[in-house]
């Protein structure tokens, strides 16, 4: 029995042996797994990390990229929001300026119908005043015709009489003598009638035309090939030309318009011969500026969006010229080649200013003379539309616009009128000629236009030159900027009559050789003086 207690105690301590062995064992496998778990734990997180950082960059650059995007929408915006505001106020400055300017003329007109009213009731008073002088004549005619009879009776008494004349054959001699007396009479009066009837004709067309002047005030602009565009800074102009040129290049080409840089502070010059290009060049510099973004790219997109700007503004520009006018079944096409007229100039004047101030002009006068003032209206106020054309068709400037509007299906008065405004086509209507009167009175007032210093300087030199030349003549002077020529002649050499005469050959020099506007009135000045000193 020992024996077994002290098997099952060493079978027991074997087994608690091979049980610490297998415990060990399994302890170091189990940190051994632990170990490799712990790096493979690792090795996820690391990889869970870099994913989740690149996660994040990818997310951070999206962010990033839509800010971007939010501020570049968000500045586009504020731009078009202050270029809306810009264009609002711009649109309140220019009605508060017509209102102003519509008030003013208001009281002139006021004033022009007050004086008118005051110059028919003189004309009212001298009419009354004719026609008491009038049925005085016609009294005294009377009685001189009473008179006549009775002395015919006398007469035919006394040659029957005296010559033993027959009733009969004196009637007959004193009807002789009354009736060349009778002619003699008529023709007097018929030229008094005829010449009556040319100054009234003369003073009535006068009228007509100084209402129509007086009715009708407009502002002009002058002519210029070059815009002004104002810089924030002078360090603008460098970005404005760009790395070796790129922008200044890239901005030339698109646009068709040249800028000029020089040493002005603060400003760029655009050059152009044509008004709606430079223009249009001028707003796309205009907002690249204002953007501070300059770059051939930019310059496109700006470009494209100033040109549908400048669409927008030649068809309110013509819209509100058709309203001004009082036209309103034009045909569309026509609206844009009208509405191009407000950016171009002829000797300074505005075109489009220019036709409207020509059909008020006609259509005042058409009313006055008891016509159509719609026709007229209307045909003066297209009768410059081919100036629109002239840089693409060939030919006058009235034969294109009046093809232009006889395609569109314009009435043929209309047409013949605008054809026929500087007589390239011979004028056969009322119309036509008052449309001629009507552009010449708007092109030739004061003020409507002007000419470069060179071109006046030497209208003057050439009127002297032209008045000097003739034989008699001492000294020639060019007053009241070349619309009176003042010619002092030698008494000896020139008397009255030849001094006439010479103011007339001038008059038709001047007109042969020269152009110019309006009329030049020749003025022949001879004066004797006798100087004798008393010692």
């Amino acid at each position: 029995m020992p024996e077994l207690g002290w098997l099952l105690a060493g079978v027991a301590l074997v087994c608690a042996i091979v049980l610490a062995l297998l415990l060990a064992r399994i302890s170091r496998a189990v940190r051994a797994e632990r170990a490799n778990l712990g790096e493979r734990l690792a090795k996820e997180r690391s990889e869970i990390r870099a994913s989740v950082q690149e996660s994040a960059d990818l997310l951070r650059a999206d962010a990033e990229r839509a800010l971007e995007e939010a501020r570049s929408r968000a500045r586009d915006l504020v731009d078009a929001a202050e270029q809306r505001r810009a264009d609002v106020e711009s649109g309140l400055s220019a009605k508060r300026a017509e209102l102003r300017e519509e008030r003013g003329a208001l009281e002139r007109r006021e004033s022009r119908l007050q004086d008118r009213e005051d110059r028919i009731s003189v004309d009212t008073q001298a009419l009354a005043t004719r026609s008491e002088r009038v049925e005085a004549q016609r009294l005294h005619v009377r009685a001189g015709r009473e008179q006549l009879v009775a002395d015919q009776e006398r007469v035919a008494s006394e040659l029957q009489r005296v010559a033993g004349l027959s009733v009969e054959e004196a009637k007959h001699e004193i009807l002789a003598d009354a009736e060349r007396q009778a002619k003699l009479s008529a023709t007097a009066i018929a030229r008094e009638i005829e010449a009556t009837a040319r100054r009234e004709a003369d003073r009535l067309a006068r009228s007509i035309i100084v209402t129509a002047i007086q009715r009708v005030a407009s502002e002009q602009t002058n002519e210029s090939v070059v815009s002004t565009v104002h810089l924030p800074s002078d360090e603008m102009k460098g970005r404005i030309i760009g790395r070796e040129g790129r922008n200044i290049r890239a901005f030339e080409q698109i646009t068709g318009v040249n800028i000029l840089i020089d040493d002005t502070p603060e400003s760029v010059l655009l050059s152009s011969f044509d008004p709606v290009r430079r223009e249009t060049a001028r707003l796309t510099l205009v907002d690249l500026v204002a953007d501070g973004r300059i770059h051939p790219a930019r310059i496109e997109e700006v470009y494209d969006r100033s040109q549908r700007q400048m669409g927008e503004r030649i068809v309110r520009a013509a819209e509100d010229a058709l309203t001004e006018v009082g036209i309103v079944d034009l045909h569309p096409d026509l609206i844009p080649i009208l509405g191009s007229l407000a950016y171009r100039t002829s000797y300074g004047q505005n075109v489009l200013r220019h036709l409207v101030e020509s059909a008020h002009l006609a259509g005042v006068m058409a009313a006055e003379l008891g016509l159509e003032v719609t026709v007229v209206k209307r045909a003066a106020f297209l009768h410059d539309i081919g100036k629109a054309l002239t840089h693409e068709v060939e030919g006058p400037h009235a034969l294109i616009g009046a093809e232009l509007l006889r395609k569109h299906g314009e009435h043929e008065d209309v047409v013949h009128a605008v054809e026929a405004h500087h007589n390239e086509v011979e004028p056969h209507t009322v119309e036509a000629v008052l449309v001629q009167a009507a552009d010449a009175i708007s092109g030739s007032r004061p003020g409507a236009r002007r000419e470069s210093l060179e071109a006046y300087v030497e209208r003057m030199e050439n009127l002297e030159h032209i008045a000097t030349a003739h034989d008699g003549v001492m000294r020639a002077y060019a007053m009241q900027a070349g619309r009176e020529v003042r010619v002092m002649v030698a008494p000896e050499a020139i008397d009255d009559a030849a001094a006439q005469v010479l103011a007339r050959d001038i008059a038709q020099e001047v007109e042969k050789n020269l152009s110019y506007p309006g009329q030049i009135r020749i003025t022949v000045v001879r004066e004797s003086r006798a100087t004798e000193t008393a010692h």
